[in-house]
Formats: C-alpha cells, structure tokens, sequence
C-alpha cells in the first residue's frame, strides 16, 4: 500500500486541496491481489487504490470511456511474426499504468483509507492523472500509449505491443531491445519479467525454430472449477452424428452453472480453435458441454504452432454448411486467416440470414472473410472457397439476377474481386491447399 502511494506522489498523480464549493468526491478502495505464474506459484503482491467510478456523472465528470486494446488477433499475428523473423520477444509490465495517462475533466477524490492527513482530514484529492476505477482512466492511458509500435533504424526493427498494462517486445538487435527497456524503464515504473512465458492467459514456450501457445493452466483451473478434473478423457471434442436442437422437451439444467462453462470455453477458444459451438441450458447441452470437458482433460496442452521457416504471405480459409442448425434453419459460417502456415485469425458463428442455397451460404462466408485481413499493402490475397458455384457467383456478373435474394452487403467480395483484391481458387486446388495448410498448425506441446 505504501509503495502504491509513493507512485502516486512521484508521477504527481493528485494535489491535496480544499474542497470547492458544491464539491462531490469520489470515494476510493483498496484492492488486493496475489498475481500468479504460469506455474500457479505467486510472483507479486499487489496492492492498487481505486476509484469508485460508479459516483462519477456522465459530461460532468467524463465524456468518452472507449479505449481501443490489443486484439487477440493482433497477438497471434505479433508471435507468427516474431516466429519467423527468428525473435526473442521480451515481456514487462507498467506498475500502475493508468495513472500515467493525463485527465481533462477536473475530477475531486477523498482521501485513501487508513492514509488520511493528520493536518488536514478534511481535504480532497484533485487528480492531475488517471486512477484504476475512473471512467475515462483506459481512454487516458491509451493517449498515453498506444497499442503498437514498429521501429526501424538501419536494418534493425523493433516490435512492441501493448495491452493495458502488460508490454511483449522484441527484435532483431539486442541492443536496440535492450535501449527501449532501459528507457521505459527511465519513463514509466516498470517490472522487467524477463522472456515472454505467460501473457492474457496464454502460456508461451519460445523456441529456436518454433513457438508454442497453449492454455494448459487455465484448461486445468477450468476442469478444477466445474468438477470435471478427474473425469473420463475423451479424444474427440464431439460425435460427429450429434446434432443439438431446442430439445423444449429435456430437463432444465442450472443456467447460471451452464452460462459460466460456455463463458470458460468461450476464452480457451482464443487458441483453441477445436472446441467451437454453442448450445442452450437443456441437459442434452450440457452434456455435449462436458463431452469438450472431457475433451480437454485428454488434450490440456494442445498448441498453436508457429514456425521460425514460415513464410509471411496471406491468406484465407472460408466454409459454410447449409440449413445446419435445426432450429432456424441458418446456417454456421467458419473462417480462418494465416500468415504463412501460423493461424492468426479465426471465427465460427451462424449466419444472421436464412441461406435459400449452398452457393449462398458459401458466398455470405466468404464475403465476411475478406474484412477480417484486406489490406490495401496486399494487392492479391488469395481466399479459398471450396464451392465452385460460389467462386463463380464472384467472378461473373451474368450470374447476378439468379442471386438477387443474397442481400447486397455480401456483394462486398464481388467488388473486391473486380479490383483484383482477391483470387478466386477453384475447386481441384481446394484439397491439396487445406492439407498442406493446417498440416502442423496444431501439436501437442512435449
């Protein structure tokens, strides 16, 4: 508590003044956290001071609380890089980021806890800078810092990524890595945590030739929380004749039970793309849910693969079923995007229309695939869609009155196919490509 005070007075967080008149401040609250390893072991005790941002008025006292930070994407794309590039990406973390970041409304606060001024109790705290809790505090630190950075000087580079509080780093001269530690290091309280080994839950084995990242801790502090550690593996996430429907007919299972299993398989999918699907709370779900438990326990340290021989060539996977689900009838789009043989962008979800046709459904997919990595630096990204028909529909415009029931905003990949954005594959390149593509994306980590 002392050392998170004695930050705040050297980065002149707050000024100790008499209250104006008509003042309302904010209260505060210590929060106290035990920050663990990969391992499970305690690597930091720490003590933060808190806003109550609840108190705060909308205009009065903040305006814009949107602040933009690292997609998961944009880490996986930042690991393939470095993976193939050959570097060794670095980690470290801000202290107390948020009060770095400057504030403009004048925001008043009460004195923290047990740490009040003998000689004035009765005065508050005007912040200078952001504090945890605050409304506008993640919009003011990412004025601060923004969420990437690529430095090149002579023929070196350097790649820095930020996500909050926690920075993964690297390039190609070690000395140049070594100069930006030093000087965040001058700039800002830092903790150097030395090599990248666990970040947002990912755990991180670098190689020389290869990089894994898997969620094994947090695949068993998941199986732990839901009682399901010791239970049957199972080698497959689902039976591939098990279709779910609405099953009205089943037994009520706990939904808020339910909700927090998805929730938990929900953030595992951030390098798991295997274990996708969705269910509602009957009990047939929730077994379906605890067959990908089950699947987990036999699979725990199952990784994404990225090779340092990998090339950085772009390119896209799309495929759709038609009329899967047996509710509504719409059907399940799956994209996925690589940097070479590195999985870097991913999704599955239904559709939002009902597709009259295979082409269609394939044609929606493939249309909201492109979003996800058009880039005006690569010309001709190649997309391949294993549906001739659909290739077609893209290709040629005599096709386009027998599609006028496909809504005009999937006519996006038409109009990138006319710019020469996109490569049409046919369908006799489509086997060989998926092959050779996802051979080695996902290994078990030894």
């Amino acid at each position: 508590m002392h050392e998170e005070l004695e930050n705040f007075e050297r980065n002149h967080v707050w000024d100790l003044v008499e209250p104006p008149p008509n003042c309302h401040p904010i209260g505060t609250k210590w929060v106290f956290k035990n920050k663990q390893g990969e391992d499970g072991m305690v690597v930091r005790n720490k003590a933060r001071l808190v806003a109550q941002g609840f108190c705060q008025k909308e205009v009065i006292d903040y305006e814009e609380t949107i602040a933009p930070v690292a997609r998961l994407e944009a880490i996986r794309i930042l690991l393939a890089f470095a993976a193939s590039k050959g570097f060794k990406l670095q980690q470290m973390d801000v202290k107390s980021a948020f009060p770095n970041g400057f504030i403009e409304k004048e925001v008043y606060m009460r004195q923290p806890p047990g740490f009040e001024s003998a000689r004035f109790p009765d005065r508050v705290y005007k912040l200078r800078k952001a504090l945890y809790g605050l409304k506008q505090a993640p919009r003011a630190w990412y004025a601060r810092d923004k969420t990437l950075f690529l430095l090149s000087r002579g023929g070196d580079t350097l790649i820095v990524q930020i996500n909050v509080d926690g920075i993964i780093f690297g390039g190609s001269s070690h000395a140049l890595v070594s100069t930006f530690a030093e000087q965040m290091s001058r700039k800002f309280e830092m903790s150097l945590m030395g090599e990248l080994q666990f970040f947002l839950g990912l755990q991180i084995k670098q190689g020389l030739e290869r990089t894994f990242v898997h969620q094994a801790k947090n695949t068993r502090d998941i199986l732990m929380k839901f009682n399901m550690g010791d239970s049957k593996p199972m080698t497959t996430p689902m039976s591939t004749n098990m279709v779910l429907d609405a099953d009205e007919d089943g037994e009520a299972v706990d939904q808020k039970e339910f909700r927090g299993m998805i929730g938990s398989l929900l953030y595992l999918t951030a390098i798991r793309p295997d274990i996708q699907f969705a269910a509602s709370p009957r009990t047939s779900h929730r077994q379906a849910v605890k067959r990908i438990f089950r699947y987990l326990e036999f699979t725990p340290e199952l990784s994404l693969w990225y090779s340092s021989g990998s090339s950085l060539s772009l390119r896209g996977f799309s495929d759709a079923d038609h009329a899967g689900c047996r509710i509504d009838r719409k059907s399940t789009s799956g994209t996925c995007q690589l940097l070479g043989t590195s999985l870097v962008s991913l999704f599955s979800r239904k559709q939002a229309s009902v597709a009259l046709s295979t082409t269609e459904a394939e044609y929606v997919v493939a249309a909201s695939c492109l979003p996800a990595f058009m880039d005006e630096r690569h010309p001709l990204i190649p997309l391949l869609v294993d549906s001739t028909s659909a290739i077609s529909v893209a290709k040629n415009p005599v096709l386009h009155s027998r599609t006028k029931h496909i809504d005009v905003r999937f006519h996006f990949l038409r109009d990138h196919y006319e710019k020469l954005q996109v490569e049409g594959v046919d369908n006799a390149l489509i086997k060989g490509e998926i092959e050779s593509q996802w051979t080695g994306l996902i290994a078990l980590l030894v």
